[in-house]
């Protein structure tokens, strides 16, 4: 019943022994790469980015309403502290370093009492730290100078080349009708 099990040529390699090569190059492959490869890291914002502009526009005995308007609804807002909005912002990107800020704004009342946070940069302070792009090093000459103009062939403008033909009639153009004729 199992004659063909014992005419198995010696030769040919058992499963266990092609599984133990294909793991070995499987990680000989991979391991080549991990220096290569990075994973994605997507770009993480969260909360109210406030600027030093949006703060400085604060002026204590403001109306909350005025201070909602000039900051944006607070990131936190709790049941226990009436008086107090948070304003967190945090912003991780791959290849910068991760960003955290945040600003309390206390009330009393219905009026701006008093802000307490960590230091603030301006509008322009925290885009120029998003933009990761290297600005180049050195700038091409730009200018091009009378020997190498002459290299190009002159162009010839197109009234001389037709001087000759007659203007091609315009057909006048038609749209159809904006609404459906009344029926």
């Amino acid at each position: 019943m199992f004659e063909f099990c014992r005419k198995v040529p010696s030769h040919t390699a058992s499963p266990r022994g092609f599984l133990a090569a294909a793991c070995v190059v499987a990680s000989l492959g991979l391991s080549a790469c991990s220096g290569l490869i990075t994973p994605y890291r997507p770009e993480v914002v969260q909360g109210n980015f406030v600027s030093r502009e949006q703060v400085q526009a604060l002026r204590v005995g403001m109306p909350r309403q005025a201070v909602r308007d000039i900051l944006g609804t607070p990131l936190v807002t709790s049941v226990f502290h009436g008086d107090r909005w948070d304003y967190a912002f945090s912003i991780n990107r791959q290849g910068t370093e991760p960003q955290q800020r945040r600003l309390s704004v206390f009330f009393k009342g219905e009026v701006l009492d008093r802000i307490e946070g960590d230091p603030l940069p301006t509008e322009a302070e925290f885009a120029a730290k998003l933009d990761t792009r290297r600005a180049p090093t050195q700038l091409p000459e730009l200018k091009a100078s009378d020997e190498a103009l002459s290299q190009f062939p002159a162009k010839v403008p197109a009234a001389a080349t037709n001087n000759n033909a007659a203007p091609a009639a315009v057909a006048p153009v038609t749209y159809p009708p904006l609404e459906s004729p009344a029926r």
